[in-house]
Formats: C-alpha cells, sequence, structure tokens
C-alpha cells in the first residue's frame, strides 16, 4: 500500500512537470509567432492589422485598385517587391491593393507560424489582397485569351515578361485602377483615373497606367497585344505597344512647355512623374544621398530600373544611400523587418 502511494505520488509529481513544460513551450512559441506582428505594430501607421494575417478570402478582385503582379512561382519576393506593395498601401490608404502571385495556390496558408516572413508582412497591412494569379482566368473574355492557347511559353525568348505585359491589360480591363511593376516605390497618391506615363520624352511607359473599367483604349491594346505579337522583341509588347497606340491619337505631348499632356480622353503624364533618374542613370538609387532632398518633388513614385540591375546590387540599412532613405520613409515595415534585421 506504501509503496503504491508514492507510486501515485511520483506518476503525480511526473504528469505536473510534464504539463508545465508543455504550457511554457506553448507560450514560448506563441510569443516567437507573434513577435513579428508585435514589431509590426509598434513601428507602422494604424493600417495594420490585428494579431493575425490570414490570406485574403478573395479569389478575385472585387472592386478597381492598385495591381501588382508575380508571374514566376516566386513565393519569397525580395525586399524591393515588398517595399513596393507597402509603399502602395500606405500612399493609397482607402484603396484595395492586390498581389496577385502565380505560385499562390488556396493550399498555402500565410498564418503566423509560416515560413513566408515577406508575405505575412504584406498580409499584415489592412488594405493588401493577397491573391492566385491564374492566367488562364484572367485572360477569359478578353482578346488575350486566343493568344495565350495558341503560344507556347518554351519557344518564347521574354515568356515572362509578355505574359506580365498581357495581365496589366487584363486585369485594368476587366477591374480597372492603377497598375505597377513591382520595382516602382509609390511617394504620393495619383489623383488622376485614366493616364499614361511617359518614360522620356518619346518613349511611353507600360510600369505604371491607370484607367477605368472597360476603357476602349485598353480593349484596342489588348487587340493591338494579338496581332503584333512578337515573342523576341522585349518591348513589343509592353512599351513600344502603348507608345504606338497613344501615337495614333495624339502627338506626344511636348512636356517641357506644358508639363503633363492629354491624349484625348486620358491624361500623359511627364517622365519626372515616375521617372526622375533615367535608366542611363538608375545606380544613382544605389549613391550617396547628397541633395537629393528636392529631387523628386514632381514625382508620384519612383520606378528602380530592377530589370537593368543584373548585379543585384541591393539596399542595405546604414548605407546612406537614395534607396535606403527612400525605404526607411515609404515602406519602413520593410525596412525596419527585413533590411535591418538581415544578418550580416
Amino acid at each position: 500500500m506504501v509503496m503504491n502511494t508514492w507510486t501515485k505520488a511520483l506518476v503525480l509529481i511526473l504528469m505536473t512537470l510534464f504539463c508545465s513544460f508543455v504550457y511554457w513551450k506553448t507560450v514560448g512559441e506563441k510569443k516567437n509567432s507573434i513577435g513579428l506582428m508585435t514589431y509590426l505594430q509598434d513601428i507602422a501607421s494604424p493600417t495594420v492589422a490585428s494579431t493575425t494575417a490570414p490570406l485574403t478570402t478573395l479569389d478575385t478582385p472585387k472592386e478597381p485598385g492598385i495591381f501588382f503582379i508575380e508571374t514566376t512561382d516566386r513565393m519569397f519576393p525580395p525586399a524591393l517587391v515588398v517595399c513596393s506593395i507597402e509603399s502602395a498601401a500606405r500612399t493609397y490608404p482607402d484603396r484595395p491593393v492586390y498581389f496577385l502571385m502565380k505560385g499562390l495556390t488556396k493550399n498555402i496558408p500565410i498564418t503566423l507560424k509560416s515560413n513566408y516572413t515577406e508575405l505575412f508582412l504584406l498580409a499584415s497591412l489592412k488594405n493588401v489582397h493577397i491573391l492566385p494569379l491564374s492566367f488562364e482566368e484572367l485572360f477569359k473574355d478578353t482578346p488575350l485569351y486566343s493568344w495565350y492557347h495558341q503560344v507556347d511559353p518554351s519557344l518564347q525568348r521574354f515568356w515572362i515578361h509578355h505574359v506580365s505585359d498581357a495581365c496589366r491589360e487584363a486585369l485594368l480591363w476587366k477591374y480597372g485602377g492603377i497598375y505597377m511593376d513591382t520595382d516602382v516605390i509609390s511617394l504620393k497618391p495619383i489623383q488622376i483615373e485614366d493616364f499614361l506615363v511617359a518614360e522620356s520624352f518619346s518613349l511611353c511607359s507600360s510600369a505604371v497606367l491607370g484607367f477605368r473599367q472597360n476603357h476602349p483604349f485598353i480593349w484596342d491594346c489588348m487587340k493591338d497585344y494579338v496581332k503584333n505579337y512578337d515573342g523576341n522583341s522585349w518591348g513589343q509588347q509592353g512599351p513600344l505597344l502603348f507608345t504606338r497606340m497613344a501615337a495614333k491619337l495624339c502627338n506626344m505631348p511636348d512636356f517641357a512647355r506644358s508639363g503633363d499632356g492629354m491624349c484625348q480622353n486620358f491624361s500623359y503624364l511627364q517622365p519626372k512623374r515616375f521617372y526622375p533618374i533615367p535608366y542611363t542613370e538608375w545606380r544613382r538609387y544605389y549613391g550617396k544621398w547628397e541633395n537629393a532632398d528636392n529631387m523628386f518633388d514632381m514625382s508620384y513614385g519612383l520606378h528602380f530600373w530592377n530589370y537593368m540591375n543584373q548585379d543585384h546590387m541591393e539596399v542595405t540599412a546604414g548605407s546612406n544611400t537614395v534607396a535606403e532613405h527612400i525605404f526607411k520613409n515609404y515602406c519602413p515595415l520593410t525596412y525596419h523587418s527585413l533590411l535591418k534585421t538581415k544578418p550580416g
């Protein structure tokens, strides 16, 4: 009987210790899992969501917004992409910001315990929606649908760029809003609904454009895309398409004299609105911040020319570069959680 009593006491003690271990382990894991969220809330504006960051329940956009796309299967976007989306969410707090990803499926949860730190950061912003990107569904009921089923991606030299060109047109036609490349950092809101942006005094950009839903210009652009498709030309379906389509309606405005111009029923924004640093000088973003305070006064946003960045130059904390100053001011979550915390 005495032996049984000691045995029961020992079992009770062991059970108590085990339960305590499980409890404190669970508490520790919980603290670690919400550590990033707490940190984000500490440094962020009120646009950060509460204690969870589930993926959006939307399958497709439901209203006009700001669109970003990832046409590869990449699920870990670099800091520049995250900054671009965060800056848009802050610049347009009352508008939905959509990030459509080809590699995303409904079976990939973006939760507090996931390894998708970058996506978790974006999902923590109240107006950001991370959605799957289906080419089949997006191109349906547009002139691009037949092209998509006829073209062989494996034979296309610039497939990722060309399918991205097609996606931005289909998105604006179906939903309306503003499309931006993932290397465009927003500085202040564009108040115009229908617009193209000039990259230079002779070339139209395809990195930023905005149109209302079902705008006839976008429909005509999709038709031209299919009719004049050239898989061996990088810009044929991008800047060159918008340049030649606008040229059918108007002459290139004299930006030096008039600032922004008009092209029938849409605006034509001058290069300084998004290209204060031209592509030939793109490395200036990674140069020292010297006398740059007024450089971007006329800009709605900045195109970082990431396509030119073949050396994979990165923004680094403490570098005192133009890019670091931009990150600090316009995407502080990205800066503090992906740059300042980076080992090295």
